[in-house]
């Protein structure tokens, strides 16, 4: 009878404990502070497109980390903007863990071991883009991924090609800004590229046409199968050197084999409330820390936008702009040059020196700021990604101009970078393995109370679309979204200024008649995408330029 009675005694301990263990859920489910509309409450992803901004977020909730949700959007976004980035380049992780540190997982590509020695003699003198195998880097790109799922991934490295191989194999209509670059291709010396994109009747394909890259889901389907190590030796690498050789490039299957990828602290700058974490060299990290570090000097605030407050403000920008980019040539990899010099350009008291040289009424020459001509570039992709555990995720991919070199591999599907243009004007030679400078800065900013991870596209464009979103954000005011959409000013490697459409027309004026040279540019490629955590509430944004949409829950 006792044993009855202490069974009975157990059971309702444990029912207790169970209706107990039920209303706290409850409880902390109704108390969850009601994240604003447009925001959310627990992750949140922002890719230049919703496809792969949805693609992100389902990873995380299969129970994938940011850094899976950020592979699946990267592999998503090299088929819905292919002439952006894809398994034919490179790209810079910035990525904080839930403990708050921080590492860089650098894949950008590297020069061939049989590059020529005049290559650099070969570069054009004006702005263009460059095609043609000569200028095709070592990729990286899944050697990046696969350390960045080896270091902080949660699912199954198959799991996160899975979307991207059925939209690859089944085919989609072709987005707008896919759409808006399909004539980029037609040129003589681009014909596999060219016929990737021509219909049955010899035709052009264009938006709404349905696509597929049955090649390339062949490719991935092995890479989910057998691992990173697939991309870089046996078939796919025979491959894809021989229709790099083929189309004359120099690249070798010694070349993948020996690419590695490699993993470094990220270097910290203090702003404001907030310590900001970038990629060091040859990443443009440096740059964009250098702009913010001279603006903080000014002691910004909502005010500054108001009136004559409004011409200076961005007199001065224009001004830090053209000594940063009088930085650019000292930007480069650390592997075989110093990183002392770009040290130097993140402290305040260089700030402060520059501040000194910058007239508050009145531009100057070009050799005033010690600018070297070099080219200008444009395509990449950015992805930002927060998780439920507090790890955030930073990710820039390129394969450098729109479809990079023109180069298509037919035999693998994967489109070939052009990233060794990115020496033109910025090296004098080059040497085996050395990596290219970059103008990408994938950043992740964190106070005591609030967390923002953002990056941005567009070549030289992402240094002026991230300082201008940060300094509109942090200082002005704005909200994120504002920050992101207001338009930018840019200022050309010839030290000509572009404005983007809809900027302020009274302060273009006054900006010409302190001396500023004005010229209109036909298309600014600037898109930053962000998002940020505060008080346990989530925004995010994917810039309307390209047409993103975030995605969360």
């Amino acid at each position: 009878m006792a044993r009855f009675k202490t069974r009975g005694y157990v059971c309702c301990a444990l029912m207790l404990l169970c209706a107990l263990a039920i209303i706290i859920i409850c409880m902390s489910v109704l108390l969850r502070k009601k994240c604003p509309d447009g925001t959310f409450s627990s992750v949140a992803v922002a890719a230049d497109s919703g496809t792969c901004s949805r693609i992100g977020r389902d990873m995380l909730k299969k129970g994938g980390s940011a850094v899976d949700g950020a592979i699946a959007a990267l592999l998503c976004t090299s088929v819905i903007n292919p002439q952006s980035m894809g398994l034919g380049g490179g790209s810079i992780f910035t990525v904080m863990d839930s403990s708050g540190k921080v590492k860089i997982i650098n894949s950008r590509e590297t020069v061939p071991r049989n590059v020529r020695l005049d290559l650099l003699k070969t570069c054009p003198k004006s702005f263009q883009l460059i095609a043609g195998s000569k200028w095709i880097g070592v990729p990286g790109e899944i050697r990046g991924y696969e350390k960045a799922h080896e270091l902080y991934g949660k699912l199954p490295w198959a799991t996160l090609f899975q979307p991207t191989i059925k939209l690859a194999r089944e085919g989609f209509p072709i987005p707008v800004i896919q759409g808006r670059y399909i004539s980029y291709t037609e040129s003589n010396t681009t014909k596999p590229l060219r016929e990737l994109y021509t219909d049955k009747n010899g035709n052009l394909m264009k938006t709404g046409d349905i696509v597929k890259f049955e090649k390339l889901a062949d490719t991935m389907e092995m890479i989910a199968n057998l691992g990173a190590e697939a991309f870089y030796s046996g078939k796919i690498a025979e491959d894809l050197i021989r229709d790099i050789q083929e189309a004359g490039g120099i690249l070798t299957v010694q070349d993948l084999a020996s690419y590695k990828v490699t993993v470094t602290d990220a270097w910290v700058i203090p702003l404001g409330e907030y310590q900001m974490y970038i990629p060091p060299p040859p990443a443009g990290g440096v740059l964009l820390s250098f702009i913010l570090n001279v603006m903080k000097g000014y002691n910004l605030d909502s005010t500054s936008l108001i009136g004559e407050q409004k011409t200076l403000v961005y007199h001065r920008l224009l001004e830090a702009f053209k000594f940063s980019n009088g930085l650019k040539k000292y930007i480069r990899d650390p592997g075989f040059s110093s990183e002392k010099m770009a040290k130097k350009f993140t402290e305040d008291s260089f700030a402060e020196h520059i501040r000194s040289l910058i007239n508050s009424s009145k531009a100057h020459d070009p050799h005033y700021y010690n600018i070297t001509p070099h080219l200008d570039n444009m395509g990449t992709t950015h992805i930002s990604v927060l998780g439920e555990d507090g790890l955030a995720v930073s990710v820039t991919s390129t394969i450098n101009n729109i479809f990079g070199s023109k180069v298509f591999s037919p035999s693998t599907g994967v489109i070939l970078n052009n990233q060794l243009s990115d020496f033109c004007g910025r090296e004098d030679s080059i040497s085996p393995g050395q990596q290219p400078p970059s103008s990408m800065a994938p950043a992740v900013l964190k106070s005591k109370s609030k967390t923002l991870v953002i990056g941005s596209t567009g070549g030289g464009m992402i240094t002026a679309g991230m300082a201008s979103a940060l300094i509109n954000h942090l200082w002005f005011g704005k909200s994120l979204k504002d920050a992101i959409a207001a338009p930018i000013v840019y200022v050309r490697p010839e030290n000509v200024v572009g404005f983007e459409q809809n900027f302020d027309e009274n302060v273009i004026k006054d900006l010409v008649a302190m001396g500023h040279t004005h010229k209109a540019m036909a298309r600014f490629y600037n898109v930053v995408n962000a998002v940020e955590k505060e008080d346990g509430c989530i925004c995010a944004v994917s810039d309307a330029r390209k047409l993103g949409e975030p995605a969360g829950y």
